[in-house]
């Protein structure tokens, strides 16, 4: 793909005077059943309390850019309907972020494309005028058009390139892909995570198990492996040697899950990954998605809600789960959260450490997308 060069200034209050407003960390509201009695005191290893930053949110919103679409040969307002859910990574010293677009002629709720917007602060941010992956005339078409490409999540490989996962959507099947890149800008795409028997099944959301090292998140490997959770009703895993041949974990025959929803709790329908699982001394830790069902989730939520909480996987075995926060703590609240193309969302995609604070990057209402920020500890 092209390089492109020219930004488009996207302006908003610099707002880092907001970490007073709302708290946004919430304590239980219901005691832990008999499943929670094995695993660590969450205060131990959950990241937060994360604080919406008001002044600054949305800090990212859809407008007017426009490019020539390669399928449809004819200029498309690529980033008209809505941007959301978008991956995070620093590079020379400013926060990317690479966002899901959606324009207004899709049959699939529109055509969904990957831009690039960067930030010194992390609430100005400028968008680069085209999108940098897209749906295009190659081997790929098939499984991206005319649904497009979502949901990126990214990390830096240890010789200094970028993966990013995202799904592709051909409008009847949603399918978990990678991409590589040397500059975010350009990249190459390598096809499915799931191959053979699974190549076909509905996968989403692949957040790679990674470290911090200072500003950045790298892929690392645990018992020689890399690792990477997905799924978007229950968890699962694939492990790959070298970050571009993927195999998933399999038990009896089946997808072997590592993570599934809760009765009663805010992640009763589904549970989804975040931005990537973080490699600490307590263990994995993975700040995840959850979705509340109608009937028989949180009381306390509207069905539907999405809300994001955090598990801890052991780094012996990635597949053990030894600890999970009994609730949320980033849930639907501001206007821009409750009302948008999906009501109540608060999609949690995109996380990274600068200037000794997470910056944590989420979808609000599959319409804007938000930051909420907590110190790093």
């Amino acid at each position: 793909m092209p390089v492109y060069s020219k930004k488009v200034k996207i302006l908003r209050p610099l707002a880092m005077v907001a970490l007073v407003v709302s708290v946004v960390f919430v304590c239980c509201q219901s005691p832990r059943t008999s499943q929670d009695t094995f695993l660590m005191a969450e205060e131990r290893w959950t990241l937060g309390p994360f604080v919406k930053v008001d002044s600054a949110n949305p800090v990212l919103t859809a407008g007017g850019l426009t490019f020539f679409c390669p399928i449809l040969k004819e200029e498309v307002a690529w980033e008209a309907k809505d941007v959301f859910n978008p991956a995070a990574i620093v590079k020379d010293g400013e926060i990317n972020l690479l966002f899901r677009a959606e324009d207004l002629i899709g049959k699939n709720n529109g055509t969904s494309r990957i831009g690039l917007a960067t930030s010194k602060d992390g609430y100005s941010f400028e968008k680069l005028p085209h999108p940098v992956f897209f749906p295009e005339n190659d081997s790929l078409k098939h499984l991206e058009w005319d649904g497009g490409v979502e949901d990126p999540r990214v990390v830096a490989t240890e010789d200094g390139r970028y993966i990013m996962t995202y799904t592709s959507y051909d409008g009847q099947t949603a399918r978990l892909m990678y991409a590589l890149s040397d500059d975010l800008v350009s990249w190459k795409k390598y096809g499915r995570v799931l191959t053979g028997e699974y190549k076909d099944t509905w996968s989403k959301a692949g957040a790679i198990v990674a470290a911090q090292e200072g500003d950045n998140i790298v892929a690392k490997k645990i018992n020689g492996k890399y690792w990477m959770y997905f799924g978007d009703t229950d968890l699962f895993l694939a492990t790959s040697e070298n970050l571009t041949d993927w195999q998933p974990v399999v038990k009896e025959g089946k997808l072997h899950p590592v993570l599934t929803p809760r009765p009663g709790k805010f992640d009763s329908r589904l549970v989804e990954p975040g931005p990537f699982g973080l490699v600490r001394e307590e263990g994995i830790l993975l700040l995840y998605n959850g979705m509340n069902l109608d009937e028989g989730g949180d009381p306390l939520l509207v069905p539907g809600a999405y809300s994001a909480g955090q598990a801890l996987f052991s780094l012996d075995d990635p597949s053990k789960l030894i600890g999970r926060a009994a609730n949320y703590f980033l849930t639907p609240e501001k206007d821009y959260e409750i009302s948008g193309q999906v009501n109540h969302v608060c999609f949690i995609e995109g996380m990274v450490p600068y200037r000794g604070h997470w910056y944590l990057y989420y979808g609000t209402a599959d319409s804007k997308i938000a930051v909420a920020v907590a110190k790093v500890n």
